[in-house]
């Protein structure tokens, strides 16, 4: 399961001017290069971040990472998020980052099981057991699924991000990320397994949310509008154009990253719409709306994740979004 570490190196300058100093930036993302950031390398390697007057430095997180105590020390500017419940917590402790763009317009979390063994259907999975369930799932997505749906904590076993006990294990189920671990499953078990994406359950949050202080959107709006502008054309050169530079400097960064993970990660970012869908068809991707954001923050209450009466509205901003940015870049058929 990711942890939510982000950084992006920026600065200030104008697009008219191009001989100007470009702004630095450090932007830090939430794991291992891989192609669920594939976007930001996109915008870096096709010069889409220099062409906004960007000099953008990318922070490869990983599991000791801590992007977000950084975007708070104010050593970096931007930071990629994992989903809108660390916002709510945010908020609720007055810890002054905003959400000014989610590139994900579903969280690519996802449970897998074996086929053929009665567990086949989403309304199946409650059923399973053993279920294999890491640390910080039990008191976020695995705690709206136990209120939701009825899954059970007894039948929780420890997941360690090691899907061998899962392969074994025909009537278990276990957690993943559908660009990720379903792959693993076929190379490793030899077969194909179901896999449930909880966002087209009900799990409505964002993720892959590009995150900064609310002092830099108060004293330098136009540097952030220019990054999150410049970061959503990335995604769609990355996701519809020539992505070979981006996925080169992905390999480079982790070099355990093989060609045909990426291959696979790409087809079901674009399967499951995780970046492109709903509201990004008009709005352009990086979209967000009060609705979601009301929406997800009701879930998570209901499911005892946060708790009620927090002013959420202060974990984002819709003023950088929206606005239809690199809707033409979109492969019409």
């Amino acid at each position: 399961m990711r942890v939510a570490i982000i950084a992006a190196l920026l600065g200030a300058v104008g697009l008219a001017h191009p001989a100007q100093a470009l702004d630095k930036v450090t932007f830090a993302t939430n794991w291992l290069a891989d192609p669920e950031a594939g976007g930001y390398y996109q915008a870096l390697a096709d010069g889409t971040y220099q062409k906004y007057g960007l000099d953008v430095t990318i922070m490869q997180g990983g599991p000791a990472a801590n992007g977000g105590m950084l975007l708070i020390a104010g050593k970096i500017e931007f930071f990629m998020g994992g989903d809108m419940i660390g916002d709510f917590l945010n908020a609720q402790n007055n810890i002054p980052t905003v959400t000014v763009a989610a590139d994900f317009q579903k969280n690519p979390q996802c449970f897998m099981s074996h086929p053929g063994v009665g567990l086949d259907k989403w309304e199946d999975l409650p059923k399973a057991n053993p279920a294999f369930v890491s640390a910080g799932a039990i008191n976020t997505f695995w705690a709206w699924m136990r209120v939701a749906f009825g899954f059970k904590d007894e039948n929780i076993k420890p997941y360690n991000f090691n899907s061998a006990p899962f392969i074994v294990d025909k009537h278990s189920i276990q957690q993943g990320y559908i660009t990720s671990e379903p792959f693993e499953v076929e190379q490793q078990g030899k077969f194909k397994p179901n896999a449930f994406l909880l966002a087209d359950y009900g799990y409505t949050t964002y993720a892959t949310q590009i995150m900064t202080r609310k002092e830099i959107v108060e004293k330098n709006p136009d540097m952030v509008q220019r990054f999150v502008n410049a970061s959503a054309i990335g995604w769609y050169h990355y996701l519809y154009g020539d992505n070979a530079k981006a996925n080169e400097a992905i390999k480079k960064e982790n070099p355990e990253m093989t060609d045909e993970q990426i291959a696979f990660s790409i087809a079901k970012i674009k399967e499951y719409g995780i970046v492109d869908s709903g509201d990004t068809l008009t709005k352009g991707i990086g979209a967000m709306t009060d609705e979601r954001w009301q929406d997800f923050y009701d879930k998570m209450v209901k499911a005892g994740v946060v708790k009620p009466g927090i002013d959420f509205k202060q974990a984002y901003t819709l003023q950088f979004v929206n606005q239809g940015v690199g809707l033409d870049l979109r492969p019409k058929n």
